[in-house]
This record gives structure tokens, C-alpha cells and sequence, in this order.
């Protein structure tokens, strides 16, 4: 009985270590913060709460690395599209900023569907994080897809 108890708690640990990515809509750096408090307040009480304090944490630096990566090959495009129309060598350039809304730039195509992919990664990040938690909750490992482990 004891031991169900113990391992009860243990459960709702990491369950709250996952969960606590979902701070960063409410505080800067939640996603970090909170499973790295958690995780390292409870890390040497057992196994499976070091284990999925490493993949949460590993997860969203995963996901931080794969965000910047996917602003840096965006902005560009977003960049360059909206510089299209704009002449640099002349001094009037209230009067030579055109925007064509009926024409838009193939740049702006692939940027915007490097958007909706980035919104797609999102989504699937918050069903990740839904489902590592309902794991641990009911007492099984779970390792993110596509994660590097930055922590082992």
C-alpha cells in the first residue's frame, strides 16, 4: 500500500513536470523553468521522475532549437517580399513604396507555408506534451519524437 502511495506521487511529479511547459503562456521561459525546479527538486527520488524531467526538458530545447532555426529561414522570405517593390537609391521613398495585394510574391508563398508548418509543429508539440503527461500519470516512459538529448 505504502508503495503504491509512493509511487502515486512519483507519478503525479513528472505528470506536473510535463505539464509545466504549458507556464510559458503565462511567465517568459515557463517551459524551462518550471520542469527544471521540478525536475531538480525531485530528481533523486526516483528513476522515473529523472527520466521524464530529461525528456521534458530535452524536448523543449529541441523545440527552441527547431523554432529558431525555422525564424531564421522565415524572416527572409517575409523580408525580402516586402522589399520587393522598394527603391533604396531614391530619397522619396513615401512616394515609391508600392504594395501589390493582387500580386503576391512567390518569396511570401514559401514563407507563409514555412508558417503554417511552424503552426502544424505547434499544434503537435501540445498534443506531445498532452499525451507525455497522460503517460506518466498512468506509469509509463515516454520519449518525445524527434528530441535530441541534450540531457542523458
Amino acid at each position: 500500500m505504502l508503495f503504491d502511495m509512493e509511487q502515486n506521487n512519483h507519478n503525479t511529479i513528472a505528470t506536473f513536470i510535463h505539464l509545466s511547459t504549458f507556464s510559458r503562456f503565462f511567465i517568459p521561459f515557463g517551459n524551462f523553468i518550471g520542469p527544471i525546479i521540478l525536475w531538480a527538486a525531485n530528481k533523486d527520488k526516483s528513476e522515473f521522475i529523472d527520466a521524464h524531467g530529461k525528456q521534458a526538458i530535452n524536448f523543449q530545447i529541441s523545440i527552441l532549437l527547431y523554432a529558431i532555426i525555422i525564424g531564421m529561414v522565415t524572416i527572409p522570405f517575409f523580408a525580402f517580399s516586402l522589399l520587393e517593390n522598394l527603391h533604396f537609391l531614391d530619397f522619396n521613398l513615401f512616394d515609391t513604396i508600392q504594395f501589390n495585394i493582387t500580386k503576391p510574391s512567390s518569396l511570401l508563398y514559401i514563407g507563409g507555408s514555412i508558417g503554417i508548418l511552424a503552426f502544424i509543429g505547434f499544434l503537435l508539440e501540445l498534443l506531445f506534451i498532452i499525451t507525455a503527461s497522460l503517460k506518466a500519470r498512468d506509469g509509463n516512459i515516454y520519449h518525445y519524437p524527434l528530441t535530441i538529448n541534450f540531457l542523458k
